[in-house]
């Protein structure tokens, strides 16, 4: 640390009366020190009507951002597929351009330069055409690049009918009832009827395109696909859509474009299925593609981009001329101004990152869904996206190559998501149908409430049309979720799933909640108190809720209030109460960590069967389907290896217990 000298505060102000500067300021000047009272501050400000005299800027600053404290923590925000990360060198540029606007060609040419790359960066990822004149803009977000791109197809369909000297005044679009609220915006915004593709179960809640056939005629002025559901990240099948708008045009001359809402697979699809999924500008009918640069872009939010194949599918009368700014300008735009930093921000990670950089982030991002998804499979859930399901190209289901085998045998069949399904790193499921039958009280809703006050925002909502009467809890897995927040993440669903499994508890009545035990004899530091059901304690328990039930019909007729889930809860806990689950942190080659000490061998290996007296060596005593192995870190031990060195005798007791 360097050297400091001790201030004289009196004789320095002193000598400061003597300053010629002096002059220009008022005499108490210098003399007076700001404090702060920040209460004070603000106890006559105004919260909705703009304040006669303002208040000091410290105090501004820390009333606001003491009010700020209130919103959620963005990491753990897993409804939003915004991104809320950035590099302390991309904040730094942020920051230094902070004041630019992106439309003033004249003021901020450099700025305009890198907006230029960043269009032909994005054309080459999406595989344009060689010889095809790419145009694009950035725009606010992918809601104003929809807008732009579905104008550009009313624009050329309704040309086109005046041309033929057809009526243009009924237009429609077709897209899948999965579709994001902006498709529906442009259509209800801009006097465009909006068909909507009913989704199925079968067809993983998405617009399945011999479906959307039925909605097609000669008033559609094209079809929206979706890259990547926001409801189970699921990818649409745009060359399927593609061959057969060929088949119908080819019969009734019908020109179909397709315009590709990319809004989160575009930066996900070409580096996470490079090869294996056909959606952009390799397919002649796709004409417009918008993404957002602020979801798995990994920019900071208000960044959407949306391109063209070729300038001449981006009608004159939709560009403007401006010339008061300095130079001549063309936009095409539904705004004007708009900041140049979230611009520069996507370049610097297009630099930083590279295409390897943006390829490990999506692998990384679907490695962690996956573990999610598995766990959760395996206990009291259905998972309805797909990542994590080998897929039914890979040469690992080949039986003759022994594929078949493996690929149910191995729960880890390499990063490569080429191996899986297709789809975004989102984790859509719902409780089992099993679950549901064995506890008909138990509401999903409840599960997303609960885990909000430990932190976590998980949406339970509805599925698309055609689906509606299924409710879906969705994780969207970004870069900022961890491998270690995974495992946390998977630990407090189950737990609040089975502190909900006990009748009468729920959030709304944390009288009634279930214990847990810190000390459980499962050796789990979580794990549910689970007395059993021919222990001494329970029978005894039975006496007093007889003798109590009398009193609760009484209070019942009374008061029509429900006494008896609370008092089963106390006086005597369910004989199946289930255990808690540690899920293990995933290692390369298929291994995982017992309990973050012993390793286990390849997931290959078949778990051993420990032999008990008088139970089958393929079963556990009153174990459930849905009952955790703790040696093993995950529910249903039978697909899971030994740990090196671990005790069978241990894993019977174990048993036992459940």
């Amino acid at each position: 640390m360097p050297l400091s000298r001790h201030i004289d505060a009196d004789a320095i102000i002193a000598a400061a009366k003597e300053h010629p500067h002096r002059k220009h300021t008022a005499d108490h000047a210098g003399l007076l020190h700001s404090s702060w009272n920040r209460d004070e501050d603000a106890a006559t400000l105004p919260k909705y009507t703009l304040p006669k005299f303002g208040i000091p800027s410290r105090s501004a600053y820390q009333l606001i951002h003491d009010e700020m404290t209130l919103d959620g923590n963005p990491t753990l925000n897993l409804a939003s597929f915004v991104h809320t990360w950035m590099p302390e060198y991309a904040e730094k540029l942020i920051m230094e351009n902070i004041s630019k606007n992106a439309v003033d060609l004249d003021e901020y040419p450099a700025t305009q330069v890198i907006h230029n790359r960043c269009v032909s960066i994005l054309a080459d990822l999406w595989k344009a055409p060689a010889k095809s004149k790419v145009i694009g803009t950035a725009t606010a977000g992918s809601s104003e690049a929809i807008m732009l791109g579905g104008l550009a197809m009313k624009k050329r369909w309704q040309e086109a009918r005046k041309k033929a000297g057809k009526n243009y005044s009924h237009p429609n679009i077709v897209f899948g009832a999965n579709a994001q609220v902006a498709l529906e915006k442009f259509a209800r915004y801009w006097d465009v009827e909006a068909r909507l593709v009913p989704v199925k179960a079968e067809t993983d809640f998405i617009m399945h395109p011999p479906d959307a056939m039925k909605f097609i005629d000669e008033n559609t002025i094209g079809v929206i696909c979706i890259s990547g559901s926001t409801y189970t990240g699921h990818l649409e099948d745009v060359q399927l859509m593609s061959d057969l708008l060929d088949e119908l045009q080819a019969k009734t001359g019908l020109d179909i474009p397709i315009h590709v809402d990319a809004a989160s697979g575009g930066f996900v699809a070409p580096f996470a299925y490079p090869d294996t999924y056909r959606w952009s500008y390799e397919i002649p009918r796709v004409h417009s593609i918008n993404t957002s640069g602020h979801k798995f872009g990994l920019v900071y939010a208000g960044l959407g981009w949306v391109l063209w194949r070729d300038e001449s599918l981006l009608h004159k009368d939709l560009i403007f001329e401006l010339h008061y700014l300095g130079s001549v300008e063309y936009s095409y735009t539904l705004n004007f101004s708009k900041p140049a930093a979230p611009i520069i921000a996507q370049y610097f990670n297009m630099l930083n990152l590279g295409f390897e950089g943006y390829r490990k982030i999506a692998i990384k991002d679907l490695r962690n869904a996956r573990l999610l998804s598995r766990a959760l499979d395996d206990t009291y859930f259905k998972v309805l996206s797909n990542i994590h399901k080998p897929c039914a190209s890979s040469s690992l289901l080949d039986e003759s190559k022994g594929g078949a085998q493996k690929a149910l045998g191995n729960r880890e069949l390499g990063d490569d998501p080429a191996l899986y399904q297709r789809g975004l790193p989102v984790v859509t499921f719902r409780l089992s149908d099993e679950f549901q039958t064995e506890y008909p009280h138990v509401q999903q809703g409840w599960i997303s409430s609960t885990l909000r006050a430990k932190g976590w925002i998980i949406p339970n909502y509805n599925a698309p049309q055609g689906e509606e009467q299924t409710e879906l809890l969705r994780v969207v897995v970004r870069e900022t979720l961890s491998e270690d927040l995974v495992e946390r993440l998977i630990v407090d669903i189950l737990e609040t799933t089975e502190s909900l499994m006990i009748p009468g508890a729920s959030p709304f009545k944390p009288d009634s909640a279930p214990k847990f035990d810190a000390h459980s004899s499962s050796g789990s530091p979580h794990a549910l108190s689970a007395p059993s059901s021919t222990s001494v304690s329970s029978r005894l328990a039975m006496a007093p809720l007889m003798v109590l039930n009398v009193f609760v019909f009484i209070l019942r007729a009374l008061f029509a209030i429900d006494y008896t889930g609370f008092v089963r809860s106390v006086f005597s806990p369910p004989r199946h109460a289930p255990l808690r689950v540690d899920v293990p942190r995933a290692l390369s080659g298929g291994q995982r960590l017992s309990g973050g000490q012993r390793e286990l061998t390849s997931l290959d290996s078949p778990a051993p069967q420990v032999k008990q007296e008088g139970t089958p060596a393929s079963e556990s005593p009153n174990k459930g389907p849905h009952q955790p192995d703790i040696e093993h870190g995950r529910p249903d031990s039978e697909k899971f290896a030994v740990a090196e060195g671990a005790d069978p005798k241990g894993q019977a007791a174990f048993s036992g217990q459940c």
